[in-house]
């Protein structure tokens, strides 16, 4: 009896993933509607909130796990060359962060800072981030003075600043990947050395 209560709640919680990734291929993240998708997964209201605490807490299952993916991909990227090449290959992961303002304020408030009571999709992928940033930064030509994981740190603080300078209207229009490439030359790049004298 538990086995077949266990199976219908996971096909139940699988139906509403289901629906809620229709109605975000159709409109967005943000114009995501509970009530959509309860029709859609032909339930009721109140199995929805069995599942998931309220919209956000199916996004963040949902962001997650695109997040997850998009980290598969780039754990798959040999280690970079050079500061262009690591935007480069960062590229997916950031575009999908700035694909909807909605998406990109549920990462910032999922990702673990926020002292939530419970670890989420959203804040798994962080602490994975640094775990495959970090080797590949140890491989790459960049700095041999610091620990590969605090430069993976600075790396993803530099994403989530250029990324909310994005979105201010000041300055917006300013080039995403140059800006980045402008931090991590700062960040990443070994001293100059220091004139004779």
């Amino acid at each position: 009896m538990i086995q077949a209560v266990q199976s219908r709640t996971l096909k139940t919680r699988a139906r509403l993933l289901d629906a809620a990734r229709e109605v975000i291929s159709e409109t967005s993240h943000g114009a995501l509607r509970v009530e959509e998708v309860v029709r859609r997964a032909g339930v009721a209201k109140g199995t929805f909130f069995a599942h998931f605490k309220d919209k956000d807490a199916l996004m963040d299952r949902l962001i997650g796990a695109r997040v997850d993916a998009l980290l598969t991909e780039l754990e798959a990227c040999p280690p970079p060359s050079s500061t262009a090449d690591l935007v480069r290959d960062l590229t997916p992961f950031i575009a999908f962060m700035r694909s909807e303002r909605y998406v990109f304020d549920l990462i910032l408030r999922y990702s673990g800072a926020a002292a939530r009571e419970e670890i989420g999709p959203i804040a798994a992928t962080f602490e994975r981030f640094i775990h495959l940033l970090a080797p590949k930064l140890a491989a790459a030509p960049f700095r041999k003075d610091a620990d590969p994981a605090l430069l993976a740190e600075g790396v993803q603080a530099f994403i989530f600043n250029a990324l909310g300078l994005s979105f201010c209207a000041l300055h917006s229009d300013d080039p995403l990947a140059g800006r980045l490439e402008s931090y991590f030359d700062l960040w990443l790049l070994p001293p100059a050395p220091a004139p004779a004298g």
